[in-house]
This record gives C-alpha cells, sequence and structure tokens, in this order.
C-alpha cells in the first residue's frame, strides 16, 4: 500500500480544506447553537464537485476515489461533523446506492441532479422497531397495477425534512421476511409523504432529522430500485459506504481535538510554565495522537480495498468501530485538557463531543460493528 497520496488526492484535500476554513467553520457554532440547516453551505459547496466526490465530473462530482473521499469527509470533519453527515447520506448513502444498483434511466434521471446539488437525497431504513434488527422492516408496500402504494413509518431519517429524493426501504411480502424488502427512490413531493422534524437532539443540530410518516404514497414501477426482494442486499452495500464516509468524518473530528489541545496547553500557564510541559499532559496528547493515527490508517486500508472493487463490509467495520470510538474519546480527552472552559461553548471541543456520540450509534452501533467483525472470523452470526 502507497502512503504518499496522488497529486489528484492532495489537490482534493487542499480544496476541501480552503472550503472548510472559508465557509463551514465561520458558521458551525451558530448553526449548532440555533439548529440551521446550512443550504447555503451547500449551495456554495455544489459547483465545487464535493457533494458527491466519488462521482464523475460529467455527474457534477469530483472524480475522486474512495481516498480522496476520505480525506475530503475528513476535513469537513474537522470543523462541523453536521455538514459531513449530510454529505455522507447524500453521497454514500443515497447516489452511490444509485449508482451501483440503479437502472440506466434512474441513473441518468437522478445522478446528476444530485451530483451538481439541485436534489439533496436521505436515506431511509430504520424504524421504531428496525434499528440494529434492520430485517424487522413494517413500512409496507403492495402492488396495485403498473404501482405501488406505500404506507407506514420511518425514524430517525437524517436530512429527511430537506431532501429532494428517498432512498426508502420497504416490506413487501412479510412472509418472506428480509427477502421481501425492496427499496424505492421516493420524491420527497409525492402526496402522502410527510417528514417531522426531531427536537432536542445532544449534537448533530445543524443536519436535521426526521420522523416519516407515508400514507397512501404511490409510486410508479420505475421507482423501484433493482428488484423487489434486493432491498436488504441494496441497504447492507450502502451502509458499507455510509459506514465509510462516518469513520473518514470521524478522523477529522479527533483530528480538530488533538489540534485545539496542543494549541490551548502550550498557551494555558500554570505554576509558572504552560501545561503543555506537564508530564500527565503529554501522556493525554500522546494517547490522543496515537488513536488518532491509528483510526486515520484503518478507514485508508478500508478504502484501498474499496478502490479495489471487492467486498470491504469487514474492514469498513473496523474503520468504523475504531474511528467513532477514537472521536469520542479523544473529545473527551480534549474536554479534560481545556478544564472548566472545554465544558463550555467557547471553545469546539465540546461540540465535538457532541456530535461524535452519534457516530457510535447510527448506520449500525459499535455493538453491531463488533458482530459483524466476530461473524467475518468465526464464521458463526450471532444475529440470530
Amino acid at each position: 500500500m502507497n502512503f504518499d497520496f496522488s497529486p489528484e488526492q492532495t489537490a482534493l484535500q487542499m480544496q476541501t480544506r480552503a472550503f472548510a476554513q472559508e465557509h463551514i467553520a465561520p458558521v458551525a457554532a451558530r448553526n449548532d447553537r440555533e439548529e440551521i440547516f446550512p443550504r447555503a453551505i451547500l449551495d456554495n459547496l455544489a459547483p465545487t464537485g464535493l457533494m458527491t466526490p466519488t462521482l464523475p465530473p460529467e455527474m457534477g462530482g469530483a472524480g475522486a476515489d474512495f481516498i480522496g473521499e476520505a480525506l475530503a469527509f475528513e476535513e469537513i470533519g474537522k470543523v462541523c461533523s453536521s455538514v459531513r453527515t449530510i454529505l455522507s447520506v447524500h453521497n454514500s448513502l443515497c447516489a452511490l446506492t444509485i449508482k451501483q444498483w440503479g437502472s440506466q434511466e434512474q441513473q441518468t434521471r437522478y445522478l446528476p441532479e444530485l451530483g451538481h446539488g439541485r436534489l439533496l437525497g436521505c436515506f431511509a431504513l430504520t424504524e421504531f422497531t428496525a434499528g440494529s434488527e434492520a430485517t424487522n422492516q413494517n413500512l409496507g408496500a403492495r402492488p396495485v397495477g403498473d404501482e405501488w402504494v406505500l404506507n407506514g413509518r420511518k425514524a430517525w431519517v437524517s436530512s429527511g425534512t430537506k431532501a429532494d429524493l428517498c432512498l426508502l426501504f420497504a416490506q413487501t411480502d412479510p412472509a418472506q421476511g428480509h427477502r421481501g424488502i425492496a427499496a424505492f427512490l421516493v420524491p420527497t413531493d409525492t402526496p402522502g409523504f410527510q417528514a417531522e422534524k426531531v427536537w432536542g437532539k445532544t449534537g448533530l443540530r445543524s443536519a436535521h432529522t426526521a420522523h416519516l410518516n407515508l400514507k397512501d404514497v404511490r409510486l410508479p414501477a420505475t421507482q423501484l430500485l433493482g428488484r423487489a426482494g434486493d432491498g436488504f442486499k441494496i441497504a447492507m452495500s450502502a451502509l458499507d459506504n455510509g459506514r465509510y464516509g462516518v469513520a473518514a468524518g470521524c478522523v477529522g473530528q479527533a483530528q480538530a481535538c488533538l489540534d485545539a489541545s496542543v494549541a490551548y496547553t502550550k498557551e494555558r500557564q500554570a505554576f509558572g510554565k504552560p501545561i503543555a510541559a506537564k508530564q500527565l499532559v503529554q501522556e493525554m496528547i500522546a494517547d490522543m495522537a496515537a488513536a488518532v493515527e491509528s483510526a486515520r490508517f484503518l478507514v485508508y486500508r478500508a478504502g484501498h480495498v474499496k478502490n479495489k472493487g471487492i467486498r470491504n463490509t469487514y474492514e469498513t467495520s473496523i474503520a468504523k468501530l475504531v474511528a467513532t470510538e477514537t472521536a469520542v474519546n479523544v473529545a473527551r480527552q480534549a474536554i479534560q485538557l481545556h478544564g472548566a472552559v472545554g465544558y463550555t461553548n467557547e471553545y469546539p471541543v465540546e461540540r465535538h463531543l457532541r456530535d461524535a456520540l452519534a457516530t457510535t450509534i447510527y448506520e449500525g452501533t459499535s455493538q453491531i460493528q463488533k458482530l459483524i467483525i466476530g461473524r467475518h472470523l468465526t464464521g458463526e452470526n450471532a444475529f440470530v
């Protein structure tokens, strides 16, 4: 594995860093505090190709590989995990899934619109009774002539109140279990589709989350993604992409907390010298640095496998597990190093901790990642 970035990867990293510092960092704290959806940021981002970094330029993307995507999401994660969440869902869960599973007509219709930012995508798999048990889909879809009629509810849908296109999963035949699940491309202005914003989240406040209610939503058969019964396979492949984006963003969060801690401990004086000169402070910083670098290289390894176009569930689950837990732990240590001011919103480390907590839950909890890893190594399925 070559640890040197290509000129294209480095250029994308620098482009994203410059954009993040100019457009995202100045408003991140306010957007979090006031729960402002960052529409202006997305509008400015759309012409850069960074809405969908791995789509080709003719579709509005940046034409990057998965290492390039990780570098971009890491830079955005450094300044605002809410924006990174919106982009991960839009690109990794929605656009890339259409690219992998969509018909030629679906790809032609939707990918340029998503790539150029004219449509915003979301992903609706979770239900109130189908979180870690994702096979337990109760939202139903039944064929009526050349249409499908959808009824039911979805929960915890990132960007659900703002998206234009929802990749949604429904049960077509309960007797078939997970083999009856289907994936649908649902325009959110379809009659009967309603999104309700979730208020009071601990973190990721600028990335709005919704519960969805679908009542007699009628879709033409052309909105079925893949075949009826392929839905669970489609969802799992999407999550391999989504978890990778989450892991990369968490490396950025952890790096931001490490950078802030180094800067603060060199500035803060105690007992006549910077606290950075204290042995226990240096121990904490060293532990943080080792954890960040470990998570980063696990993300790059997963990206390396993804670039080969082969199955990467094992590598991606390890990267997601380690990077999300690292983001939480490093943010907590950063608050400790900042002392009392770290417990306030005067510094961004408390926001990074609040945002990081969600990443160990969504798109498969840390415990679910351990079961995926364990199943790969032992051949035994602990899910049933």
